[in-house]
C-alpha cells in the first residue's frame, strides 16, 4: 500500500481525542475514485459513546455520497499492529466489502490483511 494513505492516517491520528485511554488511532479510507477520507478516534466520558477512527472515516465518506471503497490504512503507536475492533470490522464489511487493510504502527510495524481475514464469518445480507 503506498505510503500516502499511511501518512494521511498518521496525520488524522494527531487529531484524536483519547483523554481516557491515551490510545490514539488514525484511519484513511480510499474511495474508488481516489478520494481519501480520514478519521480519528473520539472518546467520551460515557465510554460507550466513543467512536473509532475507522467509523469516523467511513461516516465522512458515506455522508458525502461515496459508496465504493478500495482500501484502508489504520495507524497507532502501539508495540504491535492493531486491527480494527469487531464493530468496525462488521461496519467496514457491510459498506466496503473485502478491502485490503494496512495496519501500521509508528514504531515501524506493518501488517497487511484482507478484511475477510480479520472477519472470517461476517453477519451479512441474506
Amino acid at each position: 500500500m503506498p505510503p500516502d494513505l499511511v501518512a494521511k492516517a498518521a496525520a488524522a491520528r494527531e487529531n484524536a481525542i483519547a483523554t481516557y485511554s491515551g490510545f490514539k488511532v488514525g484511519a484513511a479510507l480510499e474511495a474508488k475514485d481516489g478520494r481519501i477520507y480520514t478519521g480519528c478516534n473520539v472518546e467520551n466520558v460515557s465510554y460507550g459513546l466513543t467512536v473509532c477512527a475507522e467509523r469516523v472515516a467511513l461516516w465522512k465518506a458515506l455522508s458525502e455520497g461515496v459508496r465504493e471503497f478500495t482500501r484502508i490504512a489504520i495507524v497507532t503507536d502501539a508495540p504491535v499492529a492493531t486491527p480494527p475492533c469487531g464493530a468496525c470490522r462488521q461496519i467496514l464489511w457491510e459498506y466496503c466489502g473485502d478491502i485490503p487493510v494496512h495496519l501500521h504502527s509508528l514504531r515501524q510495524i506493518d501488517e497487511y490483511y484482507q478484511l475477510a481475514d480479520l472477519l472470517p464469518h461476517p453477519f451479512d445480507r441474506f
